[in-house]
């Protein structure tokens, strides 16, 4: 056995720093001085979490979790020779927040605590980066989750991309399902597995109108559709095949474009679940798909 006295040298002595302390959690510079929120609606939980600047954390249904913790999630800016800002993205610059509101069954709550319930959530925040605006609401009722987001800048810039409504499904996620309204026969469809050949490649890759996919350990399946975008956007959606990390998916937009002056656009998903033997799911997926426009 190692004295004490031994491992205590070796702390104080190590080329990266004193081992004492662990370093601080990130804390962004508004909201309650919490971790982490957990709102459940009906068969639906989101939970929030500080540190990656009030950006949802992970996504369960039925008690189930079909997202994980380990990625960030909502907006993200990528900027040439920057790099990412915004939501966990911290490397560069940090997201600066302006205002956050919480709204729960249509009452303001002024200080939430770390659990909440009802019937209907609305979360709201807005936020800068560089120059630009960002206003986010979260939204959950009749078991439906739906992020809203509009950007707004008086500059040019030029991006890199934007990613919005990333998701980080669970790495257990074994198959997703994607179309366009105007072909709904045309299916985007295939495994998402952990071979090495499939390691971090990237699928669907290209625009659409709605994508699902499929949880075997809980035979739950989860439905996004896109309900609005800007023009001159160019939304992409993507689903990015980690092993053993997550099947993230993201929407791209602005891929290596300007955005002009005096710009302001919204995009809107609302996310919907259900439950389905593997062998049906598809459909059951489709059907779900359906009943989620508007």
């Amino acid at each position: 056995m190692i004295p004490r006295t031994a491992l205590l040298a070796f702390a104080l002595s190590c080329p990266c720093g004193p081992l004492l302390h662990a370093a601080e959690p990130y804390r962004p510079n508004l909201g309650p001085d919490l971790p982490q929120i957990t709102v459940t609606c009906g068969e639906v939980t989101l939970l929030l979490r500080q540190q990656s600047q009030w950006t949802p954390g992970r996504i369960d249904y039925r008690g189930v979790p079909m997202t994980t913790e380990k990625s960030a999630y909502g907006t993200v800016f990528n900027f040439p020779e920057v790099g990412f800002i915004g939501t966990a993205h911290h490397e560069n610059e940090p997201e600066e927040l302006t205002s956050l509101s919480f709204e729960f069954d249509g009452k303001t709550i002024a200080t939430p605590g770390e659990t909440l319930s009802g019937e209907h959530f609305r979360f709201h925040r807005e936020s800068r980066i560089r120059n630009f605006t960002l206003k986010c609401t979260f939204e959950i009722k009749d078991n439906r989750l739906y992020e809203t987001t509009t950007v707004s800048t008086e500059e040019e810039t030029p991006l890199k991309l934007v990613y919005h409504f990333m998701h980080a499904w669970t790495p257990t996620v074994s198959a997703y399902l994607a179309a366009n309204d105007a072909e709904p026969d045309k299916l985007i469809r295939g495994p998402l597995t952990d071979g090495e050949d499939f390691a971090r490649l990237f699928y669907i890759k290209q625009p659409v109108d709605w994508m699902s996919v499929y949880e075997p350990g809980s035979r739950q399946f989860a439905v996004s559709r896109l309900l609005e975008f800007p023009v001159g956007a160019a939304p992409v959606s993507m689903i990015w095949n980690v092993p053993g990390t997550y099947r993230k998916y993201y929407l791209k937009n602005f891929d290596n474009l300007t955005v002009p002056a005096g710009f302001e656009g919204t995009w809107r998903m609302v996310t919907a679940f259900g439950e389905s033997a593997v062998e049906e799911w598809e459909g059951a997926a489709r059907g779900v798909a359906t009943t989620l426009r508007e």
